[in-house]
């Protein structure tokens, strides 16, 4: 006979993350920055919550929020528009029996892409991830933000621009250009918005981030975080080091799980090597010692 234990979910007082300092200063300034007419980027490495914050803070504008991801296969048609398929109409006239008239009408029909339609509504638009993209296709935010004005060419549209609605706005995201699929972005582009790097988090806004997310107590998120960041210090300079993703997700997994948030815990132990020993078995410790490293650090929980 199998038992299944009902895990009971860890109740601590609701946190919101963005009451901390770090991100309510950021959060400030980056309004500020929109409110004059200038785009912002957030960017630092994956895990982070760039995209989370990029989506809290254009929601502080109370306009409506178009979000676009970026990727190679990205084209002018996706974020233009283009007259895609046909509309056909047909009227058989046959009232006079002695006469049969016939009409027929057939016309594209054009579908607007997304950064068309938030250009042209006011919308502020996510870019998430915008190195992705290609620099040809990422070239229409050039005019965009700075002569205020999206080309149509390419479109068949029988206009040549649209004006930029005054209530636009753009938030743009990215990856470090040392991550697989990111393109290097033309000066012009990057010239023309405002970058705030969000790799240098506080440990207070960290231990914040973790509790938000997964409703852990704070002195446990604080004990995760503290791990993570101890092994972070161990990365060779040419490793990616452990991102915040690593500490939510052990995090995550031992409440859902109902796993003792506790080093001497052999299976969080477990827990906290799955998650952290792909990332530093490529450094030019031997596994033996790498595993020693990690579970030191762990016991400290």
């Amino acid at each position: 006979m199998t038992t299944l234990k009902q895990i009971k979910q860890n109740t601590s007082p609701s946190t919101n993350v963005y009451d901390q300092p770090f991100y309510k200063s950021l959060i400030r300034r980056s309004l500020n920055y929109l409110s004059a007419g200038y785009p912002v980027h957030y960017t630092g490495p994956s895990g982070i919550g760039k995209t989370t914050l990029a989506i809290h803070v254009a929601k502080q504008r109370n306009r409506p929020v178009t979000l676009l991801t970026g990727n190679k296969d990205l084209t002018n048609d996706d974020l233009i528009g283009a007259y895609k398929g046909y509309n056909r109409k047909k009227l058989n006239d046959n009232f006079v029996k002695t006469v049969r008239k016939i009409e027929e009408n057939v016309t594209e029909d054009w579908v607007s892409g997304h950064l068309y339609e938030a250009v042209k509504n006011g919308h502020t638009l996510i870019y998430d991830e915008f190195t992705r993209s290609s620099p040809d296709t990422n070239n229409l935010f050039l005019s965009v933000l700075e002569e205020k004005v999206l080309p149509l060419y390419g479109s068949k549209s029988k206009q040549s621009h649209i004006r930029v609605h005054p209530d636009f706005r753009v938030v743009f995201t990215s990856n470090p250009a040392e991550y697989v699929g990111v393109y290097d972005t033309q000066d012009a582009l990057m010239d023309r918005m405002i970058s705030i790097p969000l790799d240098h988090m506080t440990e207070e806004a960290e231990i914040a981030v973790v509790m938000e997310r997964t409703g852990i107590r704070q002195e446990k998120a604080e004990a995760i975080v503290q791990f993570i960041r101890g092994l972070n210090q161990m990365v060779q300079r040419n490793e990616v080091p452990l991102s915040l993703r690593a500490s939510i997700m052990i995090a995550d997994i031992a409440r859902q799980t109902g796993i003792s948030i506790d080093g001497n815990n052999e299976e969080f132990q477990n827990l906290c090597l799955d998650l952290t020993y792909f990332s530093f078995v490529t450094s030019e410790m031997d596994e033996k010692k790498v595993k020693e490293t990690i579970l030191t650090q762990c016991k400290k929980i």
